[in-house]
Parts: C-alpha cells; sequence; structure tokens
C-alpha cells in the first residue's frame, strides 16, 4: 500500500504539472442529440480535484529523508591503506556535509514555494493549502449555470449534479471552471461543417495520452483488489449514454447502437482499465 500511495503522489504531481486537474470517479452521463441541434447533457457522480487531495498535499508537503552525517573513509597518503580519521578531517567532512544539506533545504523550500505558486495559479487563485479552498472552490462551480448541486466529500472529492440544454450552435466541453486555465475535458461535442457532431469523452479512458491517474488506479487495483482507491486515487467507474435521432456514422461502443423510442442509444461502460475513450460521429440537419 505504501508503494502505491507513493507511486500516487508522483503521478498527482505529474498531472498537476500537465494541467490534468479535474478527473472523474465514479458516475454516470448522457446526451442527448437530435437532427435540429438540440440537445442535453448530464452528469451526475464525482468529481477529482487533484490539487485539493491528500496527494498533492503530500507532494507539497514532501520533505528529504532525516539525514545523518558518516564519515568518509580516510587514506594515509604513502601506502593508500585506510587509517582513523584525525578530529580535524573530521570538522571539515562534518562541515561540508552541513553545507550540502542546508543547500538541499533551500533548494526543497525554494521548489514548494514554486510548487504552491503554481497549484494556486492553476486553481485560478484558490490557495489549495487553505481549510477554505475546497468550500470556495465548490462555492465557484455553484455560480454557474448548470450545476444544480455540488457537495464536498473531503479530499479534493466533490459529488456533483450537473445538467444543461440548448442549440449546438458551438462547440460544447464538460466540465469548464470559472478562471481554471486548464482542465481536461470529460466530454466534448464539436459540430462540424459538413453538418455532423464528433462526441469524444477523452477523461474516460485510461490509455496512454487520456488519464494518467487512472492508469495508476489500474494499478492500484491490480495490487489491492477491492481496495482499490483507498489510498486516495480517483477510481473511474461511470457509464456515459448518447441518444439520437440522427445518423451514426461511427463509434467505438462494443455492441453498438440499440433502438429505442427516442432514437438510437449508444452505451459506453468505463473503468480504469477502459483502454479507448469513447468517441462517435453524428450527423444531424440544424
Amino acid at each position: 500500500m505504501r508503494r502505491t500511495w507513493t507511486l500516487a503522489a508522483i503521478t498527482a504531481a505529474t498531472l498537476l504539472l500537465a494541467g490534468c486537474l479535474l478527473l472523474p470517479g465514479r458516475f454516470a452521463s448522457a446526451i442527448d442529440l437530435r437532427k435540429d441541434g438540440a440537445f442535453s447533457f448530464s452528469y451526475k457522480g464525482e468529481i477529482h480535484v487533484l490539487a485539493l487531495s491528500k496527494l498533492a498535499e503530500e507532494e507539497r508537503n514532501r520533505k528529504a529523508e532525516t539525514a545523518v552525517f558518516e564519515p568518509t573513509t580516510c587514506y594515509d597518503e604513502d601506502t593508500g591503506d585506510e587509517r582513523p580519521c584525525t578530529a580535524d578531517e573530521l570538522a571539515k567532512q562534518k562541515q561540508s556535509w552541513e553545507e550540502d544539506v542546508a543547500a538541499s533545504k533551500a533548494a526543497a523550500a525554494e521548489k514548494k514555494k514554486s510548487d504552491d505558486q503554481m497549484a494556486k495559479a492553476m486553481l485560478g487563485g484558490i490557495d489549495p493549502s487553505d481549510p477554505r479552498a475546497a468550500k470556495e472552490f465548490a462555492d465557484r462551480l455553484r455560480r454557474q449555470k448548470g450545476w444544480k448541486s455540488v457537495i464536498d466529500k473531503g479530499d479534493g472529492k466533490f459529488e456533483v449534479e450537473y445538467a444543461i440544454s440548448g442549440k449546438l450552435t458551438h462547440d460544447f466541453s464538460f466540465p469548464t471552471v470559472e478562471k481554471l486555465p486548464m482542465v481536461m475535458p470529460f466530454v466534448t461535442l464539436i459540430p462540424r461543417s459538413d453538418g455532423s457532431v464528433r462526441i469524444d469523452a477523452p477523461a474516460f479512458a485510461a490509455g496512454a495520452g487520456n488519464s494518467p491517474m487512472m492508469g495508476m488506479a489500474a494499478l492500484a487495483a491490480d495490487e489491492n483488489g477491492d481496495k482499490a482507491g483507498s489510498d486516495g486515487a480517483p477510481v473511474l467507474d461511470g457509464v456515459l449514454t448518447l441518444t439520437t435521432d440522427g445518423e451514426i456514422l461511427a463509434n467505438n461502443t462494443d455492441e453498438g447502437p440499440a433502438a429505442s423510442a427516442a432514437g438510437k442509444i449508444l452505451t459506453w461502460t468505463v473503468n480504469a482499465r477502459t483502454k479507448d475513450a469513447p468517441t462517435a460521429l453524428i450527423r444531424i440537419n440544424p
């Protein structure tokens, strides 16, 4: 478990640098897309904010292991044989060691300061070390249209309910958060000039280029069985459903479209071992 926790802390720091600030957890999400361009989108479940998690806190507060001075071996200049070090030699060795330790601590403190500033910038001015950070983030979401419910569950995890509808006259991406400069989209709907709509869900996969944290969660699952996620890593587990009366030009579901009264339905069941992100191409006539 300790090995997985260490890997999680390192991965969290890497993802913060890469801009993967928000990740899905357990969820149910649905898209409805009509021929006239009307659409609706919903997401109900978990969102993990890595900068507010214990994994990120562990990385921010990580300290160098307690160092203990160990003298180096002294040698006779004439014979090259080992000999006991003199008191003066030991004093010089210890002084040099203390200078190195002090320089290392200063560099670590400077890096922590830089990392804290970066995390604050990526959270749009919210200081992740502030005890009020989670509340401030939740309040920011609640102010935005579509966020019906945002509940702070602790450790950077939020239970949310989001729903929005309208006309797809421009690109749509979820989630978007005020002042956050970089968020990997969970779902995007991109209208094309030929009347088709490209749908992608890049965060709903653990494959290369999608979500390294989810790949790490899969490793945790392999090591810990049903304890996956107990080390604080987000666990991807959800269902994305697309309903449309448009023409399905392409999709990567396992079963293909199913018929219903509302049109055809595509369903993707995703988890930490899902390699390919859900994708579809739908022709509509707006």
